[in-house]
This record gives C-alpha cells, sequence and structure tokens, in this order.
C-alpha cells in the first residue's frame, strides 16, 4: 500500500486516513491509564506503609503486655511468698509490715490488670487487637491496589499493542482490563475487606 508524506508526518492512503486520529485517541487512552496506574500505585505504596507501621505497633502493645503480665505474676508471687514470713513471725509489727507490703504488691497487681490511664493489661490487649484489625484492613486495601495496577499495566501493553498492529479490538480488549482495575481500587478504597485475594 502506497505512503504519503503529509504535513504532519506519515499519512496511509487508500481510504486509511483515520488510523492517524485513532492512534491519537489511543495515546490519549494509555496516557489516561498511565495517570491511574500513578495513582492507584501511589495508595498501595501508603497502605502498604500502613500496614507496617500498625504491624510494629501491635507487636509494641503485645510486648507492652507480655511485661505487664510477667511484673503481674512476679508480684503476686511475692505477695504469696510472703504469707510464709508472715505465718513464721510471732512479732506483730513484722507481721503487720508484711500485711502492708502484700496489700501494697496485691493492688499494683490489680492496676495492671485494668488501669484508668490505659496502660492496664486489658487496655493493651484492645488496643493490641484494633492496631492488628486495622493493619489487616490495610493489607486487603495494599492487596487489592496491587492487582489493580496490574491488570492497569496489562492494559496499557495492549492499548500499545493496538496501535502497533492497528487491531481496534485490542483497545477494547484493555479497556475491560482498565475497568477490572478500576473496580479493584475502588474495593480497596471504599471496601478492602470485601474481597480477600
Amino acid at each position: 500500500m502506497p505512503c504519503t508524506v503529509q504535513s504532519g508526518g506519515v499519512g496511509m492512503t487508500g481510504g486509511h486516513g483515520a488510523v492517524e486520529g485513532g492512534d491519537k485517541r489511543t495515546a490519549l487512552v494509555i496516557a489516561v491509564l498511565a495517570l491511574f496506574l500513578a495513582i492507584v500505585e501511589t495508595g498501595a505504596k501508603s497502605a502498604q506503609t500502613q500496614a507496617i507501621t500498625l504491624n510494629v505497633e501491635a507487636a509494641n502493645l503485645w510486648a507492652f503486655f507480655q511485661a505487664r503480665s510477667i511484673r503481674q505474676t512476679t508480684v503476686r508471687a511475692s505477695a504469696d511468698a510472703a504469707e510464709l514470713q508472715k505465718v513464721a513471725t510471732g512479732d506483730a509489727a513484722v507481721r503487720a509490715a508484711i500485711e502492708a507490703q502484700q496489700k501494697a504488691w496485691r493492688d499494683q497487681a490489680t492496676r495492671w490488670e485494668d488501669s484508668p490511664d490505659g496502660e492496664g493489661r486489658k487496655q493493651l490487649s484492645e488496643r493490641a487487637r484494633l492496631s492488628e484489625i486495622q493493619r489487616e484492613r490495610y493489607m486487603s486495601q495494599y492487596h487489592l491496589y496491587e492487582y489493580a495496577a496490574a491488570l492497569l499495566q496489562v492494559a496499557i501493553v495492549i492499548a500499545s499493542a493496538s496501535i502497533i498492529t492497528s487491531a481496534p479490538w485490542l483497545i477494547l480488549v484493555s479497556l475491560g482490563l482498565a475497568a477490572g482495575g478500576a473496580v479493584l481500587s475502588g474495593l480497596g478504597f471504599f471496601a478492602p475487606g470485601l474481597l480477600h485475594l
């Protein structure tokens, strides 16, 4: 098929002048897909960072919980061990001092279990579980964004192939994949726990 040089570049003769306009539209589609890909990748990175942060937070809270548990057990064991000393002594003043110490230890162990300052074992476990729930939400969001990004990347490749091959049906396949990526990224933003991939 003969080619002619036009002012805007090389064009096809024989009724195929529409190819150049189609290429421009396809290039515009690719540019829009690349923009959405950049947005989805940014969302994926943000979700991943949040998931890592919440994972560290949950681990720290559980470590604090364990430290409280160990201290609580140690104090309770000391209070129980002091009972033997209290029984063994005949001195009323020593016995009163031991009882006062036992009360202080037991009160401290009770405060470590449920503290109004939010540092008790009960509060620590609730905060750790909340961090774990939030972490899972961000991990689900991250996975959905990653799958959406993969679909958008494939859509860009197929749209590019449609320019080279002049096969218009490839742009339809590309748009279908892009729609799938849009659905996954929408789920990632609005309902990340709805679909587990």
